[in-house]
């Protein structure tokens, strides 16, 4: 019912157009909108990360991932075995790889990939769109509004976005990745929403493609999103070899 609310109350507030003053629409309120509706602020899930090359051989991954805030993440492999026990962190613009028994944790980058593929490390541990991005930009359609989105530091994986936006339900489309030179990096297509319990209502399904990677596709599909609370030692160096412990 809070959701249902919100979602009313957001309508009202800023999309609602003519009541004697026409108000403009405010992109980056859309934006933390659409972030709210996407994840918790504290939360645990399980994911699986498919790698599709042309001729339709498949690689699988799964992973446990726990984010809380607006900053701070951290995703245990647990499939397929090669990978088992492999952990990244998140914290701000700030990434690291722990290899067990590979000394302390390595730094990586956004725009690397620990699973090949079309995803990046900045879309396997993505933070709120609202918190990388502003709102520069946006148009309206009879059932969608256009976003588009600029970076707010260099450091962030894509300059702009052009992010589709469904008017109901306030949830992610199709999301365009560009670099600074203009060029088209890849396309996010979020899909099959799914009731997760507890007001969450989202998308269980996001695939991407990419102009520079013809015939490969990267599919993540999300499993049991469910809101928990973590100490701030679970996002520490030191905690990196032990997340498995928080998994029920």
């Amino acid at each position: 019912m809070y959701r249902i609310l919100q979602r009313i109350i957001c309508s009202v507030v800023v999309f609602f157009l003519h009541t004697g003053t026409v108000f403009a629409l405010d992109g980056n309120e859309i934006l933390r909108q659409v972030d709210a509706n996407m994840q918790p602020q504290s939360y645990e899930m399980y994911r699986k990360l498919i790698n599709v090359e042309p001729d339709g051989k498949k690689k699988e991954f799964v992973l446990y991932t726990v984010k809380t805030g607006q900053d701070k993440m951290v995703a245990l492999f647990i499939s397929p075995a090669s990978e088992e026990g492999r952990a990244t962190l998140r914290l701000g613009d700030n990434m690291w790889l722990y290899i067990p028994n590979v000394g302390k944790p390595l730094r990586i980058t956004s725009l690397q990939s620990v699973i090949g593929g079309i995803f990046n490390n900045s879309d396997i541990l993505r933070l709120d769109y609202s918190v990388e991005y502003d709102a520069t930009g946006i148009s309206e359609q009879e059932k969608t509004y256009q976003l588009d989105l600029k970076a707010k530091s260099p450091s962030v994986a894509y300059d702009h976005l052009k992010m589709t936006v469904d008017k109901e339900s306030l949830l992610p489309l199709d999301i365009e990745c560009y670099a600074v030179s203009g060029m088209l990096i890849k396309t996010l297509h979020y899909s099959k929403i799914q009731d997760f319990g507890d007001g969450m209502v989202r998308p269980s399904l996001l695939e991407t493609d990419s102009p520079l990677h013809k015939g490969y596709r990267s599919v993540m599909l999300f499993a049991k999103v469910e809101k928990k609370e973590f100490a701030d030692e679970v996002f520490t160096l030191n905690y990196m070899s032990r997340i498995n412990e928080l998994r029920k």
